[in-house]
């Protein structure tokens, strides 16, 4: 078993958030420059490029954020395949500090798809055999914890978020530069949105602000993107969002990114949620008034 070097890089300024870290739109975005770096190492270089015939499309995506990157923080990550399937793949990357401890892993299930039809075809015989030179395992600590990776049917739909009263918390369109080669949105922007939409979920009010705390800050610490359809430029989405419930420490939110034309999605995403003390970079315990405010928009049975 090996892992292989797919991506090294830094944090610019630019990427990191209000909360003074990484956006997890970028650790998406990294994500996906390593998925180019997996595909050449599997023997299909250019597998992103215009001309390419065929390519990997992510299918989805479950995240551990395992250590804050911060501005200026540099960063490598490997990656290997963990299955393969007729035509698909679940791989794992592995993003480190230069300590070794690890800022994220990502499981990406992608399929092996014909490059602008996105059908997808069997994996050849070269590639199996380079896939079991890259065979790994996930280290202790950087699998799931509190997000199954069970398959899903999705409800989401747009009669359903009004009938639950999911919040409306994205509303856009995709533009041509959101888009990748073969004209479907990249996959990051799926997360960039989300992220945009979350001050919305709490509608100004961070759970654990209202305990003497000026500087309270949110972040993600797991989460599971499920790709059901890729929108094109000109194409709108609206996202809904809503509370699955949680404890004093986390919060679970559910996120449906929609076509606002069809009532269709376009994907669907859970995450686990905690709030910290921007100062101490401490995560904070709700105390039983702020939980009880926050459980009360609890939505019942809401999934991805």
């Amino acid at each position: 078993m090996a892992e292989v070097e797919v991506w090294r890089g830094g944090v610019a300024t630019w990427e990191c958030d209000a909360m003074g870290h990484l956006n997890v739109g970028h650790y998406v975005a990294k994500s996906m420059e390593a998925l180019a770096g997996m595909a050449a190492e599997l023997g299909m270089a250019g597998a992103f490029a215009p001309a390419a015939a065929a390519t990997l499309v992510v299918r989805e995506q479950h995240i551990r954020f395992l250590r804050e990157a911060r501005p200026g923080a540099p960063l490598a990550m490997t990656g290997g395949v963990l299955e393969m399937g007729e035509a698909d793949a679940r791989l794992l990357f592995l993003l480190r500090h230069p300590d070794g401890a690890l800022a994220a892993a990502f499981q990406t299930r992608v399929a092996h798809v014909t490059a602008r039809e996105a059908q997808a075809f069997p994996w050849s015989d070269r590639i199996r055999r380079r896939a079991a030179e890259l065979s790994v395992e996930v280290p202790e600590g950087a699998g799931p914890r509190s997000i199954g990776l069970a398959d899903v049917e999705t409800g989401a739909s747009l009669d359903r978020a009004q009938a639950l009263g999911l919040k409306r918390t994205g509303l856009g369109a995709v533009l041509a530069a959101d888009c990748d080669a073969f004209g479907r949105m990249r996959t990051e922007g799926f997360m960039a949105r989300l992220s945009d939409a979350v001050p919305h979920v709490f509608a100004g009010r961070r759970p654990g602000t209202g305990e003497g705390r000026p500087n309270v800050g949110g972040a993600a610490v797991e989460y599971r993107l499920i790709h059901h359809a890729w929108p094109r430029a000109g194409d709108r989405v609206e996202i809904r969002s809503g509370s699955a419930g949680g404890d004093a420490r986390i919060r679970r939110l559910v996120h449906w990114m929609l076509d606002p034309d069809t009532g269709r999605p376009w994907g669907s995403a859970e995450a686990i949620a905690v709030s910290f003390d921007l100062s101490t970079r401490k995560l904070i315990v709700l105390s039983d008034e702020d939980l009880a405010r926050v459980e009360a928009d609890t939505i019942p049975g809401l999934g991805l």
